[in-house]
């Protein structure tokens, strides 16, 4: 077995270890020793693009992407959206840009560097709250899902107060998508109560194979 190269360090807002590694050309990211996201694993974050813009009346202008990640959910939103559409993408840790301005830059053949790209450093509420009516998309890959893993603050996120921020940001004829790593009835009801209407589908995490799957809110 070929070793395992770590790549960099990061700690979380409320004080976890953020580790980027890397073997015989595969990277993953895990906090506190547990695996967050692996180059190996990325079709449930194509999804996530392509089941959010579809649900989007007409030609999407302006997108909001919530988490980085390795640019997967990026990359997806460049090339499925036409035009003259900008995507703002907000990251809350400035390691996780650096990493993909680097190490990961390749994986998803470098979305950073696309002009239409937005990059904010900062918590993805902090973008949401200063922008009402702007968006026809808001895709949220943010920790684990509704389920925070990394950053507590994270449930706020997802709860009825972020969810009004939510609906208030987005144009008429917009769509919310959110990844999350298990189903979540919960979150679902909170969608509901919120005004959305919901949809959610099941997806595998890895592009056409079987093994683990995720699951996509859509609400409108």
């Amino acid at each position: 077995m070929k070793p395992q190269h770590t790549l960099g360090r990061a700690t979380t807002p409320d004080g976890r270890e953020l580790v980027l590694y890397e073997r015989d050309g595969v990277y993953a990211i895990r906090v506190n020793g547990l695996e967050l996201m692996s180059s190996r694993a990325h079709g449930s974050e194509e999804e996530l693009a392509r089941l959010t813009l579809a649900r989007v009346q007409g030609l999407p202008r302006s997108v909001l992407i919530g988490g980085l990640g390795m640019g997967y959910t990026l990359r997806a939103v460049l090339d499925a959206a036409r035009g003259a559409t900008t995507v703002v993408v907000a990251e809350i840790l400035p390691a996780v840009v650096d990493w993909n301005r680097s190490h990961l830059a390749a994986l998803a053949r470098h979305p950073l560097d696309d002009p239409r790209v937005r990059l904010e450093v900062r918590d993805v509420a902090e973008v949401l709250a200063g922008r009402p009516g702007t968006f026809d998309a808001i895709l949220l890959d943010v920790d684990n899902g509704p389920a925070a893993f990394t950053t507590a603050r994270n449930q706020t996120l997802y709860g009825s107060s972020g969810l009004a921020a939510i609906r208030r940001s987005l144009r008429p004829g917009g769509a919310l998508g959110v990844w999350s790593a298990d189903p979540d009835l919960p979150f679902t009801r909170r969608l509901e109560r919120a005004g959305f209407r919901v949809e959610v589908t099941t997806v595998s995490a890895r592009t056409g194979a079987r093994g683990p799957q995720h699951t996509i809110f859509v609400a409108f």
